[in-house]
């Protein structure tokens, strides 16, 4: 690797597969002019994205830490941000950002900056974060107080990040994270942005074909007709929870999403918490898009195919708008229930996406993937030198 130019400032963007790298893929076309434009001292910046599993087999800040700091040292990088879809925890309280301003190290967990305007925010999270180490390291001041307000790009109206105090024996010099029930639901809905949710969808095409062909048959059913006539607003609402709540059950057990405790320590118990719930709200948001998706072809299904004459004879009553709607509705929840069943012919692939225990499973198969790799590659060269 050629060694850049005192001017230039090389940037790397390590990124855990998956979402972290689709943002710092997307960062980093207008990464290096916007950080040029702000540090204003004719500095040249390029930036670099690696993807790999850096996080594997571990959620400990220091062992992070050196990891990122080892991994910048072989590769000559001035200043090393890595980003991570997991909630990273520091004494307890959820990590926004570890600053190491002596080895230009960055750790910025993703999940932390929220559900909303996520790339937008981690951009001017990186861009904050590198000018910072930029400018220390040009007027060698070292790192800021440990009490200094976190940066704009990392606060929130709602959820006011802290600094946070850092050990003797760790690598971090400066650390900013977030606490309470605010920073939970901050946390939350960052760790369920990070999960997509919307391309659970495709992965249940197979349970929307049942559901799909439940809603058909039980369309052009008189007894399905003379109880949708029958059902409340009230009791149609406890279908749809009732029907929604069992695909969702249904799909967290059929693919083992739940995840439990490796240990009984109190923080053990909250990252299981933690992890549970987003995909609790992952799920959950899949299956509802899936359920209004439902309810309206099933409207289109009534619209096309009933009769009013026919309807009339059979339950006494006209048919209007209200009997669509009510018949659509009762039907999707019913078709819900079909579909469970038929998810237990899906892929387990895309559902257990949703899960980031599964995820960090795929990451540690990876990193045995590369570790197998180099040590065929050893055992080559031995082999070649007898």
């Amino acid at each position: 690797m050629p060694e850049p130019s005192p001017s230039v400032t090389v940037v790397a963007l390590l990124a855990d597969p998956d979402a972290p790298t689709e943002i710092a893929r997307r960062m980093a076309r207008t990464l290096p002019a916007r950080l040029a434009d702000r540090s204003g001292t004719g500095r040249r910046f390029e930036v670099e994205v690696v993807s790999e599993p850096f996080t594997s087999g571990t959620e400990d800040l220091p062992t992070l830490t050196h990891r990122i700091r080892d991994r910048g040292r072989e590769e000559n990088w001035d200043i090393v941000v890595a980003l991570t879809d997991l909630p990273l925890h520091a004494h307890g309280r959820k990590l926004v950002v570890d600053l190491n301003h002596e080895h230009g190290v960055v750790l910025l967990s993703l999940p932390s900056l929220g559900g909303l305007r996520l790339q937008k925010r981690a951009r001017l999270a990186v861009e904050e974060a590198v000018l910072g180490l930029v400018g220390s390291r040009d007027t060698g001041a070292g790192a800021p107080a440990p009490g200094q307000s976190p940066p704009a790009p990392l606060n929130g109206r709602l959820t006011p990040v802290q600094p946070s105090p850092v050990g003797e024996d760790e690598s971090a010099d400066l650390r900013y994270v977030v606490s309470g029930p605010r920073g939970y639901l901050r946390i939350l809905g960052g760790m369920v942005r990070a999960n997509r949710p919307w391309r659970l969808v495709p992965g249940l095409s197979k349970a929307l074909a049942a559901a799909l062909a439940t809603g058909a048959v039980a369309t052009v059913n008189s007894t399905v007709w003379s109880l949708a006539e029958a059902l409340s607003t009230p009791r149609l609402m406890i279908a749809t929870v009732g029907s929604v709540g069992i695909m969702i059950g249904w799909l967290i057990v059929d693919a083992n999403l739940w995840h439990r405790a490796a240990t009984s320590t109190r923080e053990a118990k909250q990252k299981a918490r933690l992890y549970n719930a987003s995909t609790v709200l992952t799920v959950g948001l899949g299956v509802l898009v899936c359920y209004v998706g439902l309810l309206v072809i099933n409207l289109v299904w009534a619209l096309f195919i009933l009769n009013d004459q026919v309807f009339a004879s059979l339950t006494r009553s006209p048919l209007d708008a209200t009997d669509y709607w009510t018949l659509s509705w009762f039907v999707a929840s019913t078709a819900t229930v079909g579909g469970a069943l038929g998810s237990g012919l899906e892929s387990d692939e895309a559902i257990r996406a949703a899960a980031y225990s599964k995820r960090e499973q795929e990451r540690r198969h990876m990193l045995q993937d590369d570790e197998h790799d180099e040590h065929d590659e050893h055992d080559e060269d031995a082999r070649r030198t007898r």
